[in-house]
Protein backbone atom coordinates (compact mmCIF):
# COMPACT_ATOMS: atom_id res chain seq x y z
CA UNK A 1 0.00 0.00 0.00
CA UNK A 2 1.09 3.55 -0.76
CA UNK A 3 1.23 5.92 2.22
CA UNK A 4 0.42 9.62 2.57
CA UNK A 5 3.28 11.93 1.55
CA UNK A 6 4.86 9.29 -0.69
CA UNK A 7 5.74 10.17 -4.26
CA UNK A 8 4.00 8.15 -6.93
CA UNK A 9 4.09 7.77 -10.70
CA UNK A 10 0.96 8.15 -12.82
CA UNK A 11 0.54 5.16 -15.16
CA UNK A 12 -2.38 6.51 -17.19
CA UNK A 13 -3.00 9.81 -18.98
CA UNK A 14 -5.53 12.08 -17.25
CA UNK A 15 -6.28 14.60 -20.02
CA UNK A 16 -8.98 16.36 -18.00
CA UNK A 17 -6.25 17.27 -15.49
CA UNK A 18 -3.58 17.91 -18.19
CA UNK A 19 -1.53 15.02 -16.74
CA UNK A 20 0.34 12.28 -18.60
CA UNK A 21 1.56 8.81 -17.69
CA UNK A 22 4.97 9.20 -16.09
CA UNK A 23 4.11 12.41 -14.21
CA UNK A 24 5.17 12.30 -10.57
CA UNK A 25 2.97 13.45 -7.71
CA UNK A 26 2.68 13.28 -3.93
CA UNK A 27 -0.12 11.46 -2.11
CA UNK A 28 -2.01 13.91 0.10
CA UNK A 29 -4.95 11.67 1.08
CA UNK A 30 -5.88 8.00 0.93
CA UNK A 31 -9.46 7.00 0.03
CA UNK A 32 -11.17 3.75 1.10
CA UNK A 33 -8.11 1.89 2.43
CA UNK A 34 -6.10 2.52 -0.73
CA UNK A 35 -8.77 2.08 -3.41
CA UNK A 36 -7.96 5.60 -4.62
CA UNK A 37 -5.58 8.42 -3.73
CA UNK A 38 -5.69 12.19 -3.74
CA UNK A 39 -2.44 13.18 -5.45
CA UNK A 40 -0.89 16.63 -5.86
CA UNK A 41 1.13 17.22 -9.02
CA UNK A 42 3.50 20.19 -9.11
CA UNK A 43 5.95 21.76 -11.55
CA UNK A 44 9.65 21.62 -10.77
CA UNK A 45 9.31 25.26 -9.66
CA UNK A 46 6.77 24.17 -7.03
CA UNK A 47 3.54 25.41 -8.67
CA UNK A 48 0.57 23.10 -8.20
CA UNK A 49 -0.71 21.84 -11.54
CA UNK A 50 -3.49 19.60 -10.26
CA UNK A 51 -4.83 17.80 -7.24
CA UNK A 52 -6.55 14.71 -8.62
CA UNK A 53 -8.32 11.69 -7.24
CA UNK A 54 -6.60 8.73 -8.90
CA UNK A 55 -7.56 5.05 -8.78
CA UNK A 56 -4.91 2.81 -7.22
CA UNK A 57 -4.59 0.90 -10.49
CA UNK A 58 -3.47 4.12 -12.24
CA UNK A 59 -0.52 4.76 -9.90
CA UNK A 60 2.64 3.03 -8.87
CA UNK A 61 5.21 3.74 -6.18
CA UNK A 62 8.54 5.32 -7.09
CA UNK A 63 11.20 2.67 -7.66
CA UNK A 64 14.96 2.66 -7.17
CA UNK A 65 15.39 2.52 -10.98
CA UNK A 66 13.28 5.61 -11.82
CA UNK A 67 14.92 8.70 -13.28
CA UNK A 68 13.43 12.18 -13.67
CA UNK A 69 12.39 13.50 -17.06
CA UNK A 70 10.99 16.92 -17.94
CA UNK A 71 8.12 17.92 -20.19
CA UNK A 72 6.70 21.40 -20.76
CA UNK A 73 3.15 21.67 -19.48
CA UNK A 74 0.73 22.54 -22.25
CA UNK A 75 -2.02 25.06 -21.56
CA UNK A 76 -5.29 23.37 -20.62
Amino acid sequence: MINEHERVVLTKNLPEENLEAGDVGTVVHIHKDGAAYEVEFVTLAGETVAVATVEASDLRPISQRDISNVRVLQAA
